[in-house]
């Protein structure tokens, strides 16, 4: 029994546009006859939807979107999460179709509430477990944090699951991949089911989502792991006797050095920001210190040399080594590099001041004029060439509100 992972990126509000790519993996992944094919939690609307969730146009196209699906009787059997009216309430739901004829239809029965997720603003819970037929196997279906939670996996293997589609737009942060694998494997040996994990990939917004789709047996073993930050249809063969996955294109890649997974998240991210918000190019300011050099290795890497364009403002405390260095920089990763010195700007705004500041000694205040007078250049630069700026601000100093 062939069943697919659908690891793909789904834009948030792009609801035509989230219904071709369904279509387009249907056709992709030769689908036919008892053949499966999962996609992520909310594929539909794009996650996380938040408030378009309280626009009832939206949530029309969402519904229209869902209709069009079925309309298409995609071959064989297609699991897609999508938003859910009924009885006057709002769902965070999954169905099932066979051959564009509705079998199940899943609502979300743990609602996360915490860090980046608020469904519990949005959604009502829901109340059953779901399971439905693929062949002989009595398959129960989940949604993301549903397998998290210890009632809603008891439940529906209770309820006589052997094997579980889990749906999930799952975040990525740094060690999230063990979690994940930890938490799947405890719950097969608890249960003694086998567990298909289809995840969400790509960047929305400050929250970028790593895909990582993995199948585990029911003994608790891994039996493929889907690259981290990658699109990608991947197929098993599943064995409903053995509850056990062959890998027909998988495979179990061993799990990267963190800071390699965490740098890919970056580039993800930074590629589908820019491109998601309608930028095809991105600049920033480049003084040759290590924050702004990463910046720039970032956005070469996401978006190629011929998109990012680098900008170098000295003033007259800017060593010369520093303009070396960025320029350098600039040169190894292949951008275009411009110098806009900022020391006629600066200067009037200190000449402009200098009747107030008169009887006060300087301090960080002229310090921090520099900063202003590179932002209002940049921005300007930003708006007359359409280019997305990109921050070189680190955390350390965004926390104490120095960024």
């Amino acid at each position: 029994m062939k069943l697919t992972l659908a690891q793909l990126d789904f834009v948030v509000g792009d609801v035509d546009g989230n219904v071709e790519r369904v279509r387009s993996a249907c056709q992709r992944s030769g689908q036919s006859g008892d053949d499966l094919l999962l996609f992520p939690e909310l594929a539909i609307a794009g996650y996380p939807p938040d408030d378009l969730l309280l626009r009832p146009g939206f949530l029309a196209r969402c519904q229209a979107g869902v209709s069009a699906i079925e309309a298409a009787a995609l071959p064989g059997h297609v699991l897609v999460g999508h938003p859910w009216q009924q009885d006057e309430q709002l769902y965070n739901a999954c169905s099932w179709w066979r051959d564009g004829q509705l079998q199940l239809r899943y609502l979300k029965q743990a609602l996360p509430n915490y860090a980046v997720f608020d469904e519990k603003r949005h959604f009502a819970r829901g109340q059953e477990v779901g399971l439905v037929r693929w062949g002989a196997v009595s398959v129960g279906l989940m949604i993301c944090e549903d397998i998290w939670a210890d009632a809603p996996t008891a439940r529906t293997v209770a309820a006589g699951a052997e094997l579980l589609l889990v749906c999930n737009a799952s975040p990525y942060h740094a060690g999230k991949r063990a979690e994940r694998e930890a938490l799947l494997q405890r719950r097969a040996r608890e249960h003694g089911v086998a567990i298909a994990y289809v995840n969400l990939l790509g960047g929305q917004d400050d929250i970028v989502f790593d895909g990582q789709s993995l199948a585990v047996n029911a003994d608790g073993s891994i039996a493929g792991v889907a690259p981290a930050f990658a699109e990608e249809l991947l197929s098993l063969d599943y064995d409903p006797t053995r509850r056990h996955f062959a890998p027909v294109q998988w495979h179990v890649p061993a799990p990267a050095e963190e800071w390699s997974t965490l740098y890919a998240a970056l580039v993800r991210s930074t590629a589908d920001y820019v491109r998601k918000n309608g930028f095809s190019k991105v600049l920033l300011g480049l003084s040759g210190g290590i924050d702004s050099a990463l910046t720039l290795a970032i956005a070469v890497d996401a978006l190629g040399p011929d998109r990012v364009m680098a900008l170098l403002m000295p003033s007259r405390y800017t060593a010369e080594l520093s303009n070396q260095e960025a320029l350098a920089q600039a040169k190894m990763q292949g951008v275009r590099a411009e110098m806009l010195p900022i020391e006629a700007p600066f200067k009037a705004f200190l000449d402009t001041l200098a009747p107030l500041f008169s009887e006060l000694p300087a301090d960080t205040t002229e310090e921090n004029l520099q900063s202003r007078c590179r932002g209002v250049l940049l921005m300007a630069l930003s708006n007359k060439f359409g280019s997305l700026l990109l921050t070189t601000g680190n955390k350390s100093e965004m926390a104490v509100g120095y960024a």
